[in-house]
């Protein structure tokens, strides 16, 4: 199905509606048109009857054959670790997905101050696998796959340690465009996005262990149905051997789509079934959205002009797009649940469920990502595993520095870099945990750096400007207190620690 061309109607949004992020986010739909009818054929009399001998002994013999996986998977020592990271996806945008909600945020911990150190997609997926700052593990922009040293990430710790390693999806920015067939070290699966596919629907290139195959556009190569059938084929194999694995799971939506036409209706497109899904609900207007005074803000942001009526109609479809695109994430993470609980590897495995940075649709008069705003910095962050607290939430500001740390905790593995963050499995158990942390922000790409501590958020600009926000009283940081004489000594203490975490290396880093 083609974008532009008319919306399929006739889908309800009254579950999702009804589904609600549990750190405060909600949004009102409205009525939506009735659900039609599909037909279905009346039950056919005598089914619910008994099926006989050959129907009960096929019975017996699937029980049998789930019995005894349970009983050789009781054997493993060591837990599995399910990573899954989507591309650019806002906190605030998890409400759709209910399945992700019920089968992890209702059976999990979810931390409502979550943080991306650096809100790039490069970057952040690098200290993703590195657990330190960007300007430790040197990926100080976007596209620069190649910047990261490959040969020492959480995959190869993990490979060292006899874990099962697969990687699928979107890797960094850059991967695969001079070498589309490499293979990064420490996978023992490979199915990476490649030759500068990464952001496509159709049309993509895989590189599936070494071999690139190439998956015209057609209703089942949508990106999210290629990407789960490899997912599942993965579990189907893994999951019933009592060896641990570790899956790092990455669908590139709800990211922009790379080339889609300014006619369109929806930019990323989203999955045939999911299509108009939305009608044509605008994106939220926050009061910051078009900030119509940012005489406060540094002079990057004051140069920034008032979005027009034509930016304004590109967000919210924009904003459709990305919503309805991630219905089909959230399709293949009840698959990979289902799964996992069906080879009995449920107790065994800890699912972390991430976004690589936010995105700003309009907040401050911004339309991308990099600045140290919440839009940008902030995502949502969802652990479940075994004894991890079920259906609550911490506050304790944490971040992408902190999944690494987290994950060779989990399994033992030795990390061979010096990590900046922490293992969050204390936090989850204790809401006291963690509590007096300062997080650095750095954008090297605009020359911005910042940290928060506490409710208070402070950035400095490469030409000296600065801006400081309290979030409790300033959720959307529509007012810069850097010039308030009573907060001078508390800028003073910010600025300081600002300057420290710059160059900081592990332990001082937390």
């Amino acid at each position: 199905m083609r974008l532009g061309r008319p919306q399929r109607a006739g889908f309800s949004l009254a579950a999702l509606a009804a589904t609600t992020l549990a750190w405060g986010a909600s949004v009102a739909f409205g009525t939506p048109p009735a659900t039609p009818s599909r037909g279905t054929a009346a039950p056919v009399a005598g089914k619910a009857a008994d099926c006989g001998e050959k129907c009960k002994a096929a019975r017996d013999q699937q029980r049998q054959k789930q019995a005894a996986l349970r009983r050789k998977n009781a054997s493993q020592k060591r837990p599995n670790v399910i990573l899954i990271n989507t591309d650019d996806m806002n906190v605030s945008d998890l409400f759709v997905m209910r399945h992700t909600l019920a089968l992890l945020g209702a059976h999990g911990t979810s931390f409502r101050n979550s943080y991306v150190s650096y809100p790039l997609c490069c970057p952040s997926r690098a200290t993703q696998l590195t657990g330190q700052y960007a300007h430790n593990h040197g990926v100080l922009t976007d596209q620069r796959f190649t910047d990261l040293d490959s040969s020492n990430t959480l995959a190869v710790w993990l490979k060292r340690a006899k874990y099962r390693t697969a990687m699928v999806g979107k890797y960094l920015n850059g991967y695969g465009v001079v070498d589309p067939r490499q293979v990064p070290q420490g996978w023992k699966q490979w199915f990476g996005l490649t030759g500068g596919t990464e952001q496509k629907r159709y049309g993509f290139k895989l590189n599936e262990n070494g071999k690139v195959h190439n998956y015209p556009r057609k209703p089942a190569n949508y990106i999210d149905y290629v990407l789960g059938a490899k997912v599942n084929g993965l579990l189907k194999e893994w999951a019933p051997s009592p060896k641990p694995f570790f899956l790092y799971y990455n669908p590139n939506n709800p990211h922009g789509e790379k080339g889609t036409p300014i006619w369109s209706t929806r930019d990323p497109e989203p999955a045939p079934r999911y299509l108009g899904r939305l009608g044509d609900m605008p994106a939220p207007r926050p009061p910051n959205f078009d900030e119509p005074d940012v005489s406060d803000k540094p002079q990057q942001i004051r140069e920034i002009p008032r979005l027009s009526d034509l930016d304004k109609a590109d967000i919210d479809r924009r904003y459709r797009g990305r919503l309805e695109s991630l219905l089909s994430v959230d399709d293949e993470i009840k698959k990979i649940v289902g799964l996992v609980r069906k080879y009995g590897d449920k107790r065994k495995t800890f699912f972390i469920f991430t976004s690589d940075n936010g995105l700003e649709l309009g907040a401050h008069r911004i339309e991308f990502k990099d600045y140290l705003y919440e839009e940008g910095e902030r995502v949502p962050l969802i652990i479940r595993g075994p004894g991890v607290p079920q259906n609550v939430s911490r506050d304790q500001l944490v971040a992408n520095i902190d999944l690494a740390p987290t994950i060779t905790a989990i399994t033992g593995a030795r990390p061979a870099r010096v990590m900046d963050g922490i293992d969050l499995l204390p936090l989850t158990q204790d809401p006291n945990a963690g509590n007096n942390r300062t997080i650095l922000f750095e954008s090297f790409d605009i020359g911005s750096f910042g940290v928060r501590r506490g409710p208070w958020s402070y950035n400095v600009y490469s030409d000296g400007d600065d801006e400081l926000y309290n979030l409790d009283d300033d959720p959307y940081q529509l007012h810069s207190r850097a010039s308030d004489p009573g907060l001078a000594s508390l800028k003073e203490s910010l600025a300081a620690e600002l300057e420290r975490l710059r160059t900081c290396s592990g332990a001082a880093c937390q």
